[in-house]
């Protein structure tokens, strides 16, 4: 499945019973020797609300995942987990996350997730660094002084706004680096962004744990958080990536994420 070009494979969690799903993430998301993907999505019923979702990045490790929550929303709906078109899914941190499947045509065309309240204290970040948030804060990257803000909204971002995005040398040497600094103890990730204008904003993805995506749910929130909060934006915002656009919107409640999530192909892999 995939969601503005992020892609994943969504497995149900009992077809994975006893296995090290950390260990599973690794054999099927490498693209030449397993399935290939940006993570691996486990789906089963939840405790707390109708679904439950686990997602694993390719290097093994557990994650929380905007566009991921799309595709496992649009998967339960269609297979029969819930009965309504609203409901919730339990994802990492047993963090309760609304969905509303939108329909045309009795088809799932768009979903909503509400993702948590946006997290700005260094501390909740987390992030390695003095006073009450991190905004427009310089930080020197390999001889580079740039000048970063960032964000929890599920997972640590970290937007860098400028006026033209990277080329692939100045992405791709400041990126990687950018994720695994002594500041971020648990690695974040990178989102280069452009404002177009009071409502549109353009990005280029470094995901933590994966390398360069196509599209990141919780990182366009936090480009949408971020850019409304400097002043850039309105509250409500399209986040064009190179996967495709989202509409993210800020509100008192949390953000709302609204965006597509298709089912591309269904297979066996076999353990």
């Amino acid at each position: 499945m995939e969601g503005v070009g992020n892609d994943f494979v969504l497995i149900e969690a009992a077809d994975a019973h006893g296995r090290d799903l950390s260990e599973l993430a690794q054999r099927l998301c490498r693209r030449p020797f397993g399935i290939g993907a940006d993570g691996l999505l486990v789906i089963e019923r939840g405790a707390a609300a109708p679904v439950r979702m686990r997602m694993f990045n390719p290097d093994g490790t557990e994650d929380f995942c905007g566009n991921g929550l799309r595709c496992v929303a649009r998967y339960a709906y269609e297979q029969g987990y819930v009965d309504a078109s609203e409901f919730t899914i339990e994802a990492l941190g047993r963090r309760l996350v609304p969905v509303q499947i939108h329909l045309s045509d009795d088809k799932v065309a768009q979903i909503t997730t509400v993702l948590p309240p946006p997290r700005f204290h260094p501390r909740e970040i987390p992030a390695y660094a003095d006073g009450e948030l991190i905004e427009d804060y310089p930080i020197t990257i390999a001889g580079h002084t740039l000048r970063i803000a960032c964000v929890n909204t599920g997972t640590t971002h970290t937007v860098i706004f400028s006026d033209t995005l990277p080329d692939d040398t100045r992405f791709l040497e400041i990126s990687p680096r950018l994720e695994t600094h002594p500041m971020f103890p648990e690695r974040t990730s990178v989102l280069w962004a452009v404002i177009v204008s009071r409502r549109e904003a353009r990005v280029r993805i470094w995901e933590r744990g994966v390398g360069e995506t196509l599209g990141c749910g919780s990182g366009a929130a936090a480009v949408g958080v971020l850019a409304y909060r400097a002043g850039y934006t309105e509250p409500r915002v399209t986040v064009a990536s190179k996967g495709g656009a989202l509409q993210v919107e800020y509100r008192d409640d949390g953000i709302a994420l609204t965006g597509a999530a298709n089912t591309r192909f269904v297979g066996e892999y076999r353990l």
